[in-house]
């Protein structure tokens, strides 16, 4: 781990990797667990995100806003920005203590040539490849899914699909991959999440349940939908009787 700058206080907890947090060169909070580098960085209307980089070889108070490139949702303040990296140190020893192997791999997968992949057990193994990647359980394996999260052949991609290997094969991943699992099947599989645990989710508890919900609500309404965004205009649902046709100046694209 590289040695904290003066401007750093560096917290050892047992077990851990080592997990030191400081200041960077354009005051940014920063931290560095094992070879992972975080910042709390700011943005527009006094908003902050969590970023972060891998193996930055100078001191932590050299570190600007350009040294990282990842980037990991928003935070709230900076408590909430060292509860992240305290979260996500806990998450790397669950994960050495794991034991999961690299190997080689040049299996076809869905998603194209295999270019390697890490053992989570003999018959769970995760493949990357150029341009996707995901899960190969074994068919035995496959059988103990949920038949409502169930994929045909034991192929389970990487954005959502991973999920269901997860919440099936708990004592395989970490907390924080049991914790994002989770949140992955509510949001995405609401259907399959109420009738194997047997709950009722309510309004704010599913992305998918509550899109379902609002389309309902709204199927006789105009609704505003666009990936641009406009400050003249911020999206919603239209009120034929007080919004009135709107022909103005626009952020949008080609429209002035």
């Amino acid at each position: 781990m590289n040695a904290p700058s003066s401007a750093c206080h560096q917290t050892e907890t047992p077990g851990f990797p080592g997990i030191s947090f400081g200041t960077g060169a354009d005051g940014m909070p920063v931290a560095l667990v094992g070879d992972t580098a975080f910042a709390m960085a700011k943005a527009r209307d006094k908003r902050h995100y969590l970023v972060t980089a891998w193996r930055l070889a100078r001191p932590m108070g050299e570190w600007t806003r350009d040294d990282f490139y990842g980037h990991s949702g928003e935070l709230a303040d900076e408590a909430a920005f060292r509860a992240r990296v305290l979260e996500n140190a806990e998450h790397q020893c669950e994960k050495r203590a794991l034991g999961r192997k690299e190997i080689c791999s040049h299996a076809s997968t869905p998603w194209g040539a295999s270019q390697g992949g890490t053992l989570y057990a003999e018959d769970v193994v995760f493949h990357s490849t150029a341009g996707h990647g995901g899960f190969h359980i074994s068919a035995d394996r496959n059988r103990k899914i949920h038949p409502l999260l169930r994929a045909d052949g034991g192929w389970y991609e990487e954005d959502e699909g991973w999920a269901a290997v997860a919440i099936t094969f708990p004592h395989l991943f970490t907390a924080f991959e049991r914790r994002c699992a989770k949140r992955t099947v509510k949001d995405s599989w609401p259907d399959a999440w109420e009738a194997i645990f047997g709950t009722v989710l309510q309004p704010g508890e599913a992305h998918e349940k509550d899109r379902r919900a609002f389309e309902r609500e709204h199927a006789e309404h105009w609704v505003v939908a666009s990936a641009i965004t406009s400050k003249h205009k911020p999206g919603f649902v239209v009120d034929e009787a007080r919004h009135q046709v709107y022909g103005g100046p626009s952020d949008f694209v080609g429209w002035r």
